[in-house]
């Protein structure tokens, strides 16, 4: 099995890059992959192009609403677990998972400990695991991706983004996760080209060019799985995955 991680700043692209990974596997019969939107903007499902499933904090606050009125002969965790089963979105190659986002005060405590159970219990099942993590480094310094292979810490060609990105690196370091292999994605989506005077100390796995055929995709509403294998951006991707697994 190899998990990988996407993280980083807000704005980044994390969700597109994940799309294109998953892209990537599914292209190359790299299957079964579980795709984990662990992002409260919950959006990978939109970028893959599916209908959006209902999320873990979704099955969470429902079951907490009716609590004492569970089906008769079911205890709660096997009632957890049954409708967390229902809630993965299976299409053809792929599951999804959404982890989504909490309604009022309160913290993802709960949400991110369940997460992290379920993902023990079913990862077996998977060759592949994708994980769309939210802005920053919150699922990973809580361990609910659980260890990864490989992490991908997205920034824009920018001094802030890289620098918050070394920062996340960093932070990684002083913590006790297990994280193979940690690249930098630098993500050209913008349309601005690398400043040769901005320096970083991580490696980088790819570099996303500037792609028209992605915002044409998504300006029509169709999932970054329809993009072509002549896409600039899915063939920096497949570079990088070709000479690794």
């Amino acid at each position: 099995m190899l998990k990988i991680g996407v993280a980083g700043k807000g704005g980044t692209g994390k969700t597109t890059i994940s799309g294109l990974i998953i892209k990537f596997l599914l292209k190359n019969n790299k299957k079964p992959v579980l795709a984990i939107d662990a992002d409260p903007n919950s959006n990978l499902a939109d970028v893959l192009g599916i209908p959006q499933p209902k999320s873990l904090v979704e099955i969470i606050t429902e079951i907490e609403k009716i609590k004492d009125k569970l089906p008769y002969g079911i205890e709660k965790p096997k009632y957890i677990e049954m409708r967390i089963q229902e809630a993965i979105k299976e299409e053809d190659g792929f599951d999804l998972l959404v982890m989504g986002r909490t309604e009022g005060p309160g913290c993802y405590c709960y949400a991110n400990n369940l997460l992290r159970e379920w993902m023990e219990k079913i990862e077996k099942n998977y060759k592949f695991i994708v994980v769309d993590n939210e802005a920053g480094m919150e699922h990973v310094s809580r361990r609910t991706s659980g260890n990864l292979d490989i992490l991908f810490i997205v920034s824009l060609y920018d001094k802030i983004s890289i620098r918050t990105a070394e920062n996340i690196y960093k932070m990684i370091n002083t913590l006790e996760i297990n994280i193979k292999k940690t690249y930098l994605v630098l993500n050209e989506f913008g349309g601005k080209k690398i400043n040769s005077k901005i320096e970083f100390s991580l490696p980088v796995a790819f570099k996303i060019p500037f792609d028209e055929e992605i915002y044409k995709l998504s300006e029509e509403n169709k999932g970054i799985l329809n993009l072509s294998e002549n896409s600039p951006a899915f063939k920096e991707v497949e570079k990088f995955f070709n000479n690794m697994i």
